[in-house]
């Protein structure tokens, strides 16, 4: 097999090709003056297993535009397989109409994805489960729970102690897979706005006194849930808040608004590189790394191994 990185996020490419003990391939990702993206695979494929590894994180569309030429220039090169590696899918979040005469954008980017000649698509903790349904290829959906898990019981000894948290009831699913791992009990932040216009009141449900209560979500934009929910725990008389998130867009000043936040701590898997996001920093910020979780999937795709077994 051949891994191929696009520029969203080469540090964690590298990472993989490390953990896979496989070096990248070599391929140009450039712009022309006009901001035309140009793609040469500088090396042969023909005939071989080829992973391309591209978050579609800001900007969006440019990392989308040199995923979709990628994959192009691996079909027209002759790879006999193309596997598009999508640690972080743009656009999850319009996965379904929202009202009249909106767009289901995640059906449209997993069409276009398949229309440049994908034949499989390997993605971590999309936003929606559905959205596996909008490619006609495999697909594979990888979860972070396993790091997540192991980064906790590292930080906390005594589980006992924590109270995992979804900080809405449409995350409870994934809230209550890390607290059935680690045997520790499960709170949801229920969150409503009386109008529009008006804050949103929170009712927490489950008893948080006296406990070191983790947040759990797939994304974290502006941070203002987030620190929201928190203040609401600690109202309750919660010990301690903190938040692991898979997705860490953090745009629009979430990072000084973390940073003021009663947040202990925010952790961020490295799906999105810190450098490419619109805000960087922030001491209550740190990232844990999904490689080896990404190459282990990559080696059993190569293999034709179970990809689920990771996770039983």
């Amino acid at each position: 097999m051949k891994l191929l990185s696009a520029s969203s996020n080469r540090t964690l490419a590298q990472a993989i090709a490390d953990h896979l003990d496989t070096p990248l391939a070599q391929g140009e990702f450039k712009r022309f003056k006009d901001n035309e993206i140009f793609v040469e695979i500088q090396e042969n494929v023909r005939g071989e297993d080829v992973f391309v590894i591209q978050s579609t994180s800001y900007p969006a569309n440019d990392h989308l535009m040199e995923l979709l030429i990628g994959i192009d220039a691996l079909r027209r090169a002759s790879a006999r397989r193309i596997t598009a590696v999508i640690p972080y899918y743009g656009y999850g979040r319009q996965d379904r109409k929202v009202g009249g005469r909106t767009p289901i954008t995640a059906k449209l980017v997993a069409n276009m994805i398949v229309t440049a000649g994908a034949d499989r698509v390997l993605t971590l903790e999309l936003h929606a489960g559905q959205i596996q349904g909008f490619f006609d290829i495999p697909t594979d959906n990888l979860f972070s729970t396993p790091v997540l898990e192991r980064d906790i019981r590292h930080k906390h000894k005594n589980v006992s102690d924590l109270m995992i948290i979804s900080p809405d009831v449409g995350g409870v699913v994934r809230a209550r897979a890390l607290a059935n791992r680690l045997g520790a009990d499960l709170a949801i932040v229920d969150k409503r706005r009386p109008k529009a216009g008006v804050s949103e009141v929170m009712n927490i449900i489950g008893d948080v006194e006296g406990r070191h209560c983790i947040m759990i979500d797939d994304i974290v934009d502006s941070g203002g849930t987030l620190c929201n929910a928190a203040d609401a725990l600690l109202e309750e008389k919660a010990a301690s808040v903190s938040a692991y998130i898979t997705h860490g867009v953090l745009s629009n000043g979430a990072v000084k608004r973390i940073q003021a936040s009663s947040l202990t701590e925010l952790v961020v898997t490295d799906s999105i590189d810190p450098d490419t996001r619109k805000d960087k920093g922030g001491t209550k910020i740190r990232a844990i790394s999904i490689a080896q979780l990404m190459g282990e999937a990559i080696k059993r795709i190569a293999n034709e191994e179970s990809v689920s077994s990771l996770f039983e």
